[in-house]
C-alpha cells in the first residue's frame, strides 16, 4: 500500500534508529518521507476562504438578463455587455475574467442560492452562524472546523490537522476543544532558526536513555520534537524552491494561498487551510455606500488569486487533491439604499475550486420577486455544502461535527 509522509514519520518515530534525537535524523526523515510521496495517493485538503462583510453575490454572478435586477440597480446593475457570460441568463462581474476562464475549464463550481433558514443580518451573530455550523446556538464554543479537526485521526504525532493562514485573529471557525490550531502569515513561520537543532546535551541524551525505557513523557517529547524538525526541514526544503512556484500577483490574497501552496506541497498532514480576503471584523465587502469601485478591487483580488493558486497546484500535479471553498456571512438586497450601495441580505453563492469538480452551476439562481425584505431567499443550507466537505472530500463524519445530518451536494466528477 502506498504510504504518505505522515505514514513514514510514524513508523519512524518507533524505530531505535531514531531514539537518540541524532540533529540529522529530521532532514533524513524529510528526504525519505518526501521520496515515499511521489508514487503514494495522499489525503485530499479543503482551504477554506472567508469572503468579510457580507459578498453582493449578485453583483457576483450577476442575473443580468433579469428585468427585476435591472430595475432594482439604477447605478450598480451590469449589462450583457459588461459581464463575463456564464449562459443566456448569467455572467461573471467584469473584474473576475480569471474566475471565467476557470469556470470554462471545468476547474469553477458555483453554488447558487447559499444560506439558511431565519438567518441573520448582522455581521457578528451572522459569521457566528457560519463559523460554529450551530445557528442561534450563542453558547457554542467551538467552531465546525475546530470540532472537525478534535475528531479527526491525529495518532500522528507530526500531524497538525488544520491551520489559518492570514494577519488577523484566527477565524472563530477553528476554535477546537481539545486541539492547538496554529496561526502563520507565511510559510517561514513554519521552519526554525538557523542552529535551532538539538544539541547533543546530557538533557537530550536523558530523554533518549529514558524513551528506550518505555517513558511515555519521554517518548512523547522524543516523537513531538522528532516531527517538529522533520516538519522544519520539510517545509525548508520546499522554501528553497519557492522560486519555481507559479506566479502570483502582488495582492494580500495571493500572499497567503501562495503560503498554502508552499505548505500543500510540504505534504505535513494539514488537511484544512483557512484563509481571509476583506479584512476581518465587518469587513471590506460591506459595501452600503459606493460600491462599485470598492466591489470591484476586492472580485478582482479574489479572481486572479484563486486563478494563480490553481494555475500553481495544477502544474505542480497536486490540484486533483485540493478542494477551495469561499463563504460569506450573507449576500446583499435586491435593491439599492441611495447611496450606490447595497445593505445586509440572505442568500449568495459559495465558489469551488479544484481538479476533482463537476465544474458549473450547482442548483438555481434565487428569484429577485419572491424576497424577503428585499433580498434573495436561500435555497440550499450552508450545512449541506459543509457535509459535502466533510463526508465526501475530507472523509470525516459530518453528522458528529454539524449536530445533524445533512444530505451532500453533487459537485464531484
Amino acid at each position: 500500500m502506498a504510504s504518505t509522509r505522515r505514514d513514514f514519520l510514524r513508523s519512524a518515530f518507533g524505530a531505535s534508529a531514531f531514539v537518540s534525537l541524532a540533529p540529522g535524523a529530521p532532514a533524513v526523515l524529510c528526504r525519505a518521507a518526501q521520496a515515499a510521496r511521489r508514487s503514494a495517493t495522499t489525503d485530499t485538503v479543503l482551504v477554506v476562504l472567508q469572503l468579510s462583510g457580507g459578498n453582493d453575490g449578485l453583483n457576483t454572478v450577476v442575473p443580468y438578463a433579469d428585468d427585476a435586477y435591472g430595475r432594482s440597480r439604477r447605478t450598480l446593475r451590469l449589462g450583457a455587455s459588461d459581464v463575463h457570460r456564464i449562459d443566456a441568463r448569467l455572467g461573471f462581474h467584469p473584474a473576475m475574467k480569471a474566475f471565467w476562464k476557470l469556470y470554462q475549464e471545468g476547474e469553477l463550481s458555483v453554488i447558487q442560492g447559499v444560506g439558511y433558514p431565519n438567518s441573520s443580518r448582522s455581521h457578528d451573530p451572522a459569521m457566528r452562524d457560519w463559523h460554529t455550523a450551530r445557528p442561534g446556538e450563542a453558547a457554542c464554543q467551538t467552531g465546525w472546523i475546530g470540532r472537525a479537526i478534535d475528531r479527526s485521526d491525529r495518532s500522528g504525532a507530526a500531524d497538525v490537522p488544520g491551520v489559518f493562514v492570514g494577519p488577523i485573529a484566527t477565524p472563530f471557525a477553528l476554535n477546537a476543544e481539545k486541539a492547538v490550531v496554529p496561526a502563520l502569515r507565511s510559510a517561514n513561520d513554519w521552519t526554525l532558526r538557523a542552529g535551532a537543532e538539538p544539541a547533543n546535551t546530557p538533557v537530550r541524551e536523558a530523554i533518549a536513555r529514558a524513551a528506550s525505557h518505555g517513558n511515555p513523557l519521554a517518548d512523547h517529547v522524543r516523537t513531538s520534537t522528532v516531527a517538529a524538525y522533520a516538519a522544519s526541514r520539510c517545509v525548508a526544503e520546499v522554501l528553497r524552491d519557492a522560486d519555481r512556484v507559479g506566479e502570483y500577483p502582488p495582492l494580500g490574497l495571493a500572499a497567503a494561498l501562495k503560503t498554502v501552496a508552499l505548505l500543500i506541497r510540504a505534504d505535513l498532514g494539514i488537511r484544512i487551510y483557512f484563509v481571509e480576503l476583506g479584512g476581518g471584523g465587518i469587513g471590506g465587502f460591506d459595501n452600503h455606500a459606493n460600491q462599485r469601485a470598492n466591489h470591484a478591487a476586492l472580485l478582482a483580488q479574489l479572481s486572479e488569486s484563486v486563478a494563480a493558486f490553481v494555475r500553481d497546484l495544477k502544474r505542480a500535479g497536486w490540484l486533483d487533491r485540493v478542494v477551495l471553498m469561499t463563504f460569506s456571512e450573507f449576500g446583499r438586497t435586491v435593491g439599492e439604499n441611495g447611496r450606490r450601495g447595497t445593505d445586509h441580505g440572505a442568500a449568495a453563492p459559495v465558489f469551488l475550486a479544484g481538479g476533482r469538480l463537476r465544474g458549473g452551476l450547482i442548483g438555481r439562481h434565487p428569484s429577485l420577486t419572491d424576497l424577503d425584505q428585499n433580498a434573495p431567499k436561500p435555497h440550499t443550507d450552508f450545512r449541506r455544502v459543509y457535509a459535502t466537505m466533510l463526508d465526501r472530500w475530507l472523509g470525516f463524519d459530518s453528522r458528529a461535527v454539524l449536530n445533524g445530518a445533512y444530505r451532500p451536494l453533487d459537485v464531484f466528477a
